[in-house]
């Protein structure tokens, strides 16, 4: 149904008008030029997608627009803040956790999130979240060590 959504993304209030089924990823990468967040399965498999709604992380290639009315939309390019990498962009670099870097900004994005509402996993909690996050290059192991990076610079509040 052609309705206007109003929810802020990034910091900043937005209202578009259209389809309020049509799926939030193509929303955020076609109508608002957003592109780092990516098409991978377009089943909500793989994690490639993900976006934080209202501090959730959600698979945006199977979130319907009308279902972020009036809430808050953060992609990986409003991760950062004040022009400053947010710790786990930061560490992601340090230890080599990007490959080809396609899955990667969902992987930040989930990352973000589960830290937020778990400050200090174990190892195993960290793996455990994070195994649903597909990555064909093989960087899990380098994904896992940055996260542990950041709880431990953070001493659990990133």
């Amino acid at each position: 149904m052609n309705t206007t959504i109003r929810f802020v993304l990034n910091g900043h209030p937005v209202a578009l008008e259209g389809d309020d089924e049509r799926m939030l990823l193509w929303v955020l990468r076609t109508d608002l030029e957003l592109t780092g967040t990516k098409y991978g399965c377009g089943e909500g498999l793989c994690g490639a997608c993900t976006v934080m709604v209202a501090g959730k992380a959600v698979h945006a290639c199977t979130t319907a627009l009308k279902a972020i009315a009036g809430k808050e939309v953060v992609t990986i390019e409003g991760l950062a803040r004040d022009g400053r990498l947010h710790p786990l962009q930061q560490a992601f670099i340090d230890h080599g956790a990007f490959q080809c870097g396609y899955c990667t900004s969902g992987m930040l994005m989930d990352a973000a999130v589960f830290l937020s509402g778990h400050p200090k996993p174990t190892r195993e909690e960290i793996i455990r979240h994070m195994e649903h996050n597909l990555c064909r290059c093989g960087t899990q192991q380098r994904v896992i060590e940055a996260i542990e990076s950041v709880v431990a610079a953070t001493g659990g509040s990133s």
